[in-house]
């Protein structure tokens, strides 16, 4: 069975300093807030190309604190609307509102799966204060476009770069945050993953960040004296430790993921079935390599069968949701279809070039 992500086997090369570095922790007797934190927190930021980087216990905590943020420093307030693609992950739209904020849900492009910048301008409203831009499956969103929305309309920007850890535009930085702030989570699966919850946010600019680093500490600066209303959100000790080991390999692997990309991109040919956009710059980290088909169920079905396994991201477009039974009779044609036609196939650093083989074979076969 080809796995559609073995964790274990790519964590397995940092199993004997992984266990070192729990050791060192444990010696040190310090697993919060420690110096493992502030090397991770400094190399992040380096490699980013930002200024700042605060480490947060998930990616969701990572968004709800940067909306929360931009609150207490009075660049939005509750009820403010946060325009977000339609076609996302439901923990963006879960984040706007845990702020108090007013998710406002725009269609996607059908090629790239990222948000339609064409259609941002007829969704803005005198209460719309920032745009969401969510980085899809490893794909950046063409933020030249949104910046210039943004700076149009005088909006925020906050960029959900859970999947797009390394992405590059134009080369210039691995994310376009001169003007916004990034949230990123480092769930074991993602393309630099802890073995367990954490996340970070990075950021240029140093009001926000003070903030920040407040916020996820019970809103103090100084222990036991709380500026703020804040949360327990820190990223801890030991999954700091694990990602300063796995952070100097993150370039290798996404170029791994982008080779095995390559390969399918230029050898499946199937006519039933439809391959993701990708310009062939750095733009794409690939996180998710998602194709699309109209009878799904029987092509997941035909791999289960040859022993390949594919995950859907995802089966159920948020307005759809139960949780949001209000939003229900909503029609967003574009993401429905691509929520009802995405399938993942097996794509990571750890894929041997046989597995790639076999899995281009069954699906040409298909």
């Amino acid at each position: 069975m080809i796995s559609f992500l073995d964790l274990k086997k790519i964590n397995e090369p940092y199993e004997t300093a992984f266990q070192e570095k729990l050791k060192l922790v444990l010696e040190n007797g310090w697993y919060i807030l420690g110096k493992e934190l502030e090397t991770f927190e400094k190399a992040f930021a380096e490699y980013n190309q930002t200024k700042y980087c605060i480490g947060v216990g998930n990616g969701f905590d990572a968004l709800v604190l940067i909306f929360k943020g931009y609150i207490q420093l009075g660049k939005l307030k509750k009820g403010d609307e946060v325009i977000v693609p339609a076609n996302t992950y439901i923990a963006s739209i879960l984040a706007i509102l845990q702020a108090d904020l007013i998710p406002v849900l725009v269609e996607p492009k059908v090629e790239t799966y990222n948000i339609n910048p064409d259609l941002i301008q007829e969704k803005i409203t005198p209460k719309t204060k920032a745009i969401l831009a969510v980085h899809l499956y490893g794909q950046l969103t063409e933020m030249d476009q949104i910046n210039e929305i943004a700076d149009k309309n005088n909006l925020l920007i906050v960029e959900d770069c859970a999947q797009s850890h390394g992405a590059t535009i134009n080369l210039k930085s691995k994310i376009y945050n001169l003007k916004s702030v990034s949230a990123y989570s480092f769930y074991p699966g993602k393309n630099l993953g802890c073995l367990g919850d954490g996340g970070a946010i990075t950021t240029n600019d140093l009001e926000l960040a003070k903030v920040l680093f407040a916020l996820r500490n019970y809103g103090s600066e100084q222990k036991y004296y709380n500026e703020y209303v804040g949360v327990n959100s820190r990223l801890d000790e030991l999954q700091a430790s694990f990602l300063n080991l796995k952070l100097p390999n993150l370039n290798a692997d996404n170029n791994k993921r982008r080779a095995i990309a390559k390969r399918y991109l230029s050898e499946i040919k199937n006519d039933k079935i439809i391959l993701p956009f990708w310009d062939l710059s750095n733009n794409h980290v690939f996180h998710l390599f998602v194709i699309r088909t109209e009878n799904r169920k029987a092509l997941q079905e035909y791999l289960m069968q040859n022993n390949i396994q594919t995950v859907i991201h995802y089966p159920i477009p948020p307005h759809k949701q139960k949780a949001f039974l209000e939003w229900n009779n909503l029609s967003f044609p574009i993401t429905e279809k691509i929520h009802n036609e995405v399938l993942s196939l097996p794509l990571s650093p750890v894929l041997t070039e046989s597995e790639v083989d076999f899995i281009i074979e069954i699906v040409n076969q298909y």
